[in-house]
């Protein structure tokens, strides 16, 4: 169990730098304390739905990747391998819009 969050911590910072702060932790769907905490090095940061939604999506990916692998090794003599690198180009291709 954590310890209470007693002590405050307090910065000055121009607008545009509290702005610019806000609208990061926006973004990532996150309250300013856990953002601020991420900041400082924080290891325990809540997960937020748009972390949630990525690794679902990375499940997915993977799954499909193992369906694959399966198959290939099922089918050795008779994979298409243009069919195989074309599927795991579009798996590579998802993965770079994460």
């Amino acid at each position: 169990m954590s310890a209470p969050r007693t002590a405050w911590l307090n910065v000055r910072v121009t607008v545009d730098e509290k702005n610019s702060v806000v609208e990061e932790a926006a973004n990532r769907g996150m309250t300013m304390g856990d953002f601020m905490r991420q900041l400082l090095g924080k290891r325990r940061v809540r997960k937020t739905r748009r972390e949630r939604e990525k690794l679902l999506q990375l499940a997915r990916i993977g799954n499909n990747l193992n369906q694959l692998a399966r198959w290939a090794n099922t089918y050795k003599s008779g994979a298409d391998s243009v069919l195989i690198l074309a599927e795991l180009a579009a798996i590579e291709r998802e993965l770079k819009c994460i």
